[in-house]
């Protein structure tokens, strides 16, 4: 599995357990609305400050988000 699509399928999930579409989330995180759903689908690779961003809002520190995405990865 590529990196982008182990990062969006954990996002996804994440973002699901929280209770957040894609459009809350990304109004939450100040990103445009249809961003959420690019970084879900493996077609954008988030900067440093939006992952710290998004793991504010969807309460998850972004180390832990990581390791998840590195499992999937098989790292």
């Amino acid at each position: 599995m590529e990196i982008s699509k182990a990062f969006g399928n954990v996002l996804k999930k994440h973002r699901k357990l929280a209770g957040l579409s894609q459009e809350q989330l990304a109004l939450q995180c100040d990103l445009d609305r249809t961003y959420i759903g690019l970084l879900e689908r493996a077609q954008r690779q988030p900067s440093i400050t939006t992952l710290f961003s998004i793991c504010e809002v969807l309460k998850i520190k972004p180390h832990e988000l990581i390791k998840e995405v590195e499992k999937l990865y098989g790292i």
